[in-house]
C-alpha cells in the first residue's frame, strides 16, 4: 500500500513539475515573441526612400535616410520596437487613463491628471508648431504606428510582455501625444506648488525666524520680510492635518525633494587643454527599469545628431551634433502659483474675481475603472487655472472654508512651442543660433548649457510669469485669486531671460544652484535645488588651470560630499575624543569607534566604506530629533536632511540653536546633547538593520540604486526579473548624485540619479562618450534590457561617435525599411 501510494505521489509530483515547466516554457515563448528582430527588412507606408537603422554593439540605433521626415519616421519605429509599453504608459498617464488597466489603485493619479487637463493643452498646441516640426511630428507618429501595425500583422506577442497581463487596444500615435509627453516631463520636474503648500503649513506652526531655519533660502540671498500665512487667510483651524500623499511608482507627481535636478558644465577654449570646448551633462530623474532615456543617432540633412532621447518625442533632448553640444539642468524657475478662490456663498457655481462674481468653467469627465464603476469627475476652472481637489498637493490643509484652490502654471499654454524650439536647437550649428532657438521654449523651464567649437553659454529657457511687485507673497505661499496684484500679467519677454556667454573665467555650469541675483519680481526663483554640490564643483573646476575630457568625467563621477566635510566638524565639535574609555560591546564604545572613523574620513561617499552610512544615519536622526517636537506631524514632510538647516542650528544663526531644546522636557538640552543622542540613535538603527560592528558597515548595502519596473516591480517572482538593483556610490549632495528615498524601511535607497551621462570634446567630437542607466530595450527578456547598467554603475561610458563606419563595424543588426510601392 505504501509503495502504491508512493508511486502515485511520484507520478503526481512529476506531472506537476511537467505542467510547471510547460507553463513556464509557454509563457516564455509568448513573451519572447515580442522581442524585435534587429536584422530584418520591413515594407512600410509613409516613407519616400529606403532607411537603415544600424544598431551598434550597445544597441544604439544609428539612423540613415534620404530626408529628415524619413529619419524621424525611423526614430518612431525604433522607439516603438524597444519601448512600446513605456510609450503607451506615458500617454495613458498624461491622459488620465491608467485606471482602465489598473483599477482603483490609480484613480488618484487619473483624477489629478484630468484636472490638470494637460493632454487637451497638448492637442491645442499642435497648431502652434512651425512647419518643420509639424512634419517631424507626423512622420514620427507614422513610424510608431508602422511598428504597431507590424505587431498586429506579424503576431509579435502583442508588442510587449506586459500586454499579456494588461491587454488593451492601442490607439494610433498622434502628434499631440508627443507634445503631451513633453508636458508630462514638466509635471515630473515642477515642484513649486507643493513647496507653497508646505511653506504655508509650516508658517502656521512656527514663527518667521524658525521658518527661515527649516525652509531656508539660499544663504547668499537676502529676502524681504513676507506676511505670515495666517495673516492672509481666515478660518484656518483645520490646517493641522494633511494626509501624506500615497506614493505610487506610476505617479508622475514627484515628492518635493525629487522634483528635478541635474549637472551641466562647459569649458571655453581658455580653460581647455584640447584647443576647443568641452561640455558635460548628467540629468537626474527618478530611476526606473527601463530608464526613461534612450540613446540614438539621427543622420539629418544638416548633419548627424546623437545623444539621449525620450521615447515618445522626435528629438535628441540632450547630446551633440557635429558643431554644437547642449545639456539640461532644472532651472527652478518659479512657474507655478496657487490661488485661494472664494466661492459665492449664494451660488456654488461662481467664484470671486477682481471684477466681481464669475461662473466657473466646468465640464464632466468620465474615468473608466477596471473591475469597478466608472467615475464622473466634475472639472472646474477659474481664469487663474484648474481647480484642485483638497487632497491634491495637500491644498486642503491651507484652504479656508468657503474657498477652493486653483493652480496657475506655464505648462497650461495652448501655444506651447517647446517642441519646435527643441527641434530647431538640435540642428543649430552655433551657440548664437541655439540661444535664439531656445526663445520658443515654454515648459518645462530648463537651464540649457551650450558649447560649439569656440564658445560656451548658458541660458534660462522657459516662460517666466510676470508678477506684480505688489504681489502679497511674491509667489511663495498661496494667495487670494480675486486680488489683481496677485495675478499673473502674461509672461516676461523671453529675450530678458538670464543668459551667460563666454564668461571671463572660461567656465560655466549649473548644479541647480542659484543662477542670478535679481530682486522680485525680476527674480527667477526664491527656491533653488542645490547649495552644496556647486561648492564641490567650483573646487574641482578651479584646482585645474585647464581641463580635458577625462577631468570632466572625473568631476561627473566625483563622490566627495562637501556637505559631510562642512557639517561633521560643526555637529561633532564637542564630541571628538572627549569620551572616557568604554567596555567592548557598549553603545558608548560603538560611539567612540564611529567618531574615530568619521574623524579620519575625507567625505567620500564610496559604496565600500562604512563612514558614509554612519554619517547619513547620524544626520537623519539628528534632523528628526531637532524638528519632531516643534513640528509634530509636519515633521514627516522633512525626510531628507537639509544641510543649510543643520548648519544654521549649530552655528546658532539668528537664534536657530533654539531647535536643540526639546519643548516638552524640563531640562534645557544643548546642541551637543542632541548630537550625541542622535548618534546613539543612529548606531542602534544601524545595529538593527546592518550589524553592530561599525567598521564592517558598507554604504553600498544601504545605497542601492532601485531601477524598478513601475508596474511589475512589486509583483512576487516577476520582480526578480524586471527590477535592477545595484550598489552605488554618491549621495544626496555629491556631484555623482544618488538621491536617497528618505522613506522607511530603506531610507538610503538610491531612487533619483543620472539616468544619462554625456561628455563632449569638440576638439575631437568622435572621442565624446555617453551612457544610460539600464539598457536600450524595455523588454525584460532582452539582453539589452540592462546591458548598459553595469557600465553606468562603474562609471564607464560607451563611444558617442557620428562615424558611420564605427557603427557598422560592430553592428548587431541592420533594420531596413522599404517604402511600399
Amino acid at each position: 500500500m505504501i509503495a502504491f501510494l508512493f508511486r502515485w505521489l511520484l507520478r503526481l509530483a512529476s506531472l506537476l513539475v511537467f505542467l510547471a515547466v510547460g507553463a513556464f516554457a509557454l509563457t516564455y515563448y509568448f513573451a519572447a515573441r515580442s522581442l524585435p528582430d534587429y536584422d530584418a527588412t520591413y515594407t512600410v507606408t509613409g516613407i519616400d526612400a529606403p532607411i537603415e537603422i544600424v544598431r551598434d554593439n550597445a544597441n544604439v540605433p544609428h539612423i540613415f535616410g534620404q530626408s529628415n521626415n524619413d529619419i524621424f519616421f525611423a526614430l518612431g519605429y525604433a522607439h516603438a520596437q524597444d519601448r512600446m509599453w513605456q510609450m503607451t504608459m506615458l500617454r495613458r498617464t498624461i491622459q488620465g487613463r491608467l485606471s482602465e488597466l489598473f483599477g482603483e489603485r490609480t484613480l488618484p493619479i487619473d483624477r489629478f491628471m484630468r484636472r490638470l487637463n494637460l493632454y487637451n493643452h497638448a492637442i491645442r498646441s499642435v497648431d502652434a508648431q512651425d512647419e518643420e516640426t509639424t512634419l517631424a511630428l507626423r512622420a514620427y507618429s507614422d513610424g510608431v504606428n508602422a511598428w504597431f501595425a507590424e505587431v498586429n500583422k506579424g503576431a509579435r506577442g502583442r508588442g510587449a510582455p506586459e500586454m499579456w497581463l494588461f491587454n488593451h487596444a492601442i490607439a494610433p500615435w498622434e502628434p499631440a501625444d508627443s507634445l503631451a509627453v513633453m508636458k508630462l516631463m514638466a509635471v515630473q520636474l515642477s515642484g513649486h506648488a507643493s513647496y507653497e503648500v508646505l511653506r504655508a503649513r509650516v508658517s502656521l506652526v512656527t514663527d518667521e525666524d524658525r521658518l527661515r531655519d527649516i525652509l531656508p533660502d539660499d544663504p547668499t540671498q537676502a529676502i524681504a520680510e513676507l506676511p505670515e500665512y495666517a495673516s492672509l487667510m481666515n478660518d484656518l483651524s483645520g490646517f493641522g492635518f494633511a494626509a501624506a500623499p500615497v506614493s505610487d511608482p506610476l505617479s508622475p507627481i514627484r515628492p518635493r525633494n525629487l522634483a528635478g535636478a541635474s549637472n551641466a558644465w562647459a569649458a571655453g577654449i581658455s580653460r581647455s587643454a584640447t584647443g576647443s570646448t568641452l561640455l558635460a551633462n548628467d540629468p537626474h530623474m527618478q530611476l526606473t527599469a527601463p530608464t526613461l532615456w534612450y540613446l540614438a543617432r539621427l543622420e539629418l540633412e544638416r548633419g548627424g545628431v546623437i545623444g539621449g532621447t525620450i521615447p515618445g518625442m522626435p528629438i535628441v533632448l540632450v547630446g551633440r551634433n557635429v558643431d554644437l553640444g547642449w545639456g539640461l539642468t532644472s532651472s527652478y524657475l518659479d512657474d507655478q502659483d496657487l490661488y485661494i478662490e472664494e466661492v459665492n456663498p449664494d451660488n456654488p457655481n461662481q467664484y470671486r474675481t477682481p471684477d466681481g462674481w464669475a461662473d466657473f468653467e466646468a465640464r464632466d469627465s468620465i474615468i473608466n475603472v477596471k473591475d469597478g464603476i466608472a467615475e464622473t469627475l466634475k472639472l472646474r476652472w477659474t481664469t487663474n487655472g484648474p481647480v484642485l481637489s483638497p487632497d491634491q498637493l495637500q491644498v486642503g490643509a491651507v484652504t479656508p472654508a468657503g474657498h477652493v484652490t486653483s493652480l496657475a502654471w506655464t505648462a497650461f499654454s495652448d501655444q506651447d512651442t517647446s517642441m519646435s524650439a527643441a527641434i530647431s536647437m538640435m540642428q543649430a550649428s552655433s551657440v548664437t543660433d541655439a540661444v535664439e532657438a531656445t526663445r520658443g521654449i515654454v515648459a518645462p523651464s530648463q537651464n540649457i548649457t551650450l558649447a560649439d567649437r569656440n564658445n560656451v553659454a548658458m541660458v534660462v529657457a522657459g516662460a517666466n510669469p510676470n508678477r506684480s511687485a505688489e504681489h502679497q507673497s511674491q509667489g511663495r505661499i498661496p494667495t487670494f485669486g480675486y486680488l489683481a496684484e496677485n495675478r499673473w500679467d502674461g509672461f516676461m519677454p523671453t529675450d530678458e531671460n538670464p543668459s551667460f556667454l563666454n564668461p571671463n573665467t572660461g567656465l560655466i555650469g549649473n548644479t541647480n544652484n542659484k543662477t542670478i541675483e535679481q530682486p522680485f519680481p525680476d527674480h527667477i526663483s526664491f527656491r533653488w535645488g542645490d547649495t552644496q554640490r556647486v561648492q564641490r564643483w567650483e573646487r574641482l573646476m578651479q584646482t585645474r588651470e585647464v581641463h580635458t575630457r577625462d577631468s570632466f568625467i572625473e568631476a561627473q563621477l566625483d563622490s566627495v560630499s562637501f556637505t559631510a566635510r562642512s557639517l561633521l566638524p560643526l555637529v561633532g565639535a564637542d564630541l571628538w575624543f572627549t569620551s572616557d574609555a568604554a567596555p567592548e560591546g557598549t553603545i558608548e564604545r560603538r560611539r567612540q569607534e564611529a567618531l574615530q572613523l568619521l574623524a579620519d574620513w575625507n567625505g567620500e561617499m564610496n559604496e565600500h566604506l562604512p563612514e558614509p552610512l554612519i554619517y547619513a544615519a547620524w544626520m537623519r536622526e539628528l534632523q528628526d530629533r531637532l524638528i519632531r517636537d516643534d513640528l509634530g506631524m509636519l515633521a514627516q514632510e522633512f525626510k531628507h536632511v537639509d544641510p543649510v538647516f543643520i548648519e544654521r542650528v549649530f552655528r546658532d544663526t539668528d537664534g536657530a540653536s533654539a531647535w536643540c531644546d526639546v519643548i516638552q522636557s524640563a531640562p534645557v538640552e544643548t546642541c551637543t546633547d542632541i548630537a550625541r543622542q542622535s548618534l546613539e540613535d543612529a548606531l542602534i538603527w544601524l545595529d538593527e538593520n546592518y550589524g553592530s560592528t561599525v567598521a564592517t558597515l558598507r554604504w553600498g548595502d544601504a545605497h542601492e540604486a532601485t531601477h524598478d519596473h513601475p508596474v511589475l516591480g512589486t509583483a512576487p517572482l516577476l520582480n526578480w526579473f524586471v527590477n535592477i538593483r545595484q550598489s552605488t556610490s554618491g549621495g544626496d549632495n555629491t556631484l555623482q548624485r544618488g538621491r536617497t528615498s528618505g522613506l522607511d524601511p530603506y531610507p538610503f535607497h538610491n531612487v533619483h540619479a543620472a539616468g544619462y551621462r554625456g561628455v563632449y570634446d569638440f576638439a575631437d567630437p568622435d572621442s565624446s562618450v555617453f551612457i544610460s542607466a539600464t539598457g536600450q530595450s524595455g523588454h525584460p527578456l532582452s539582453r539589452y534590457y540592462d546591458n548598459l547598467g553595469e557600465l553606468w554603475r562603474r562609471g564607464e561610458y560607451i563611444p558617442m561617435s557620428l562615424d558611420p563606419a564605427l557603427a557598422r563595424g560592430a553592428a548587431l543588426g541592420v533594420t531596413t525599411l522599404i517604402p511600399e510601392e
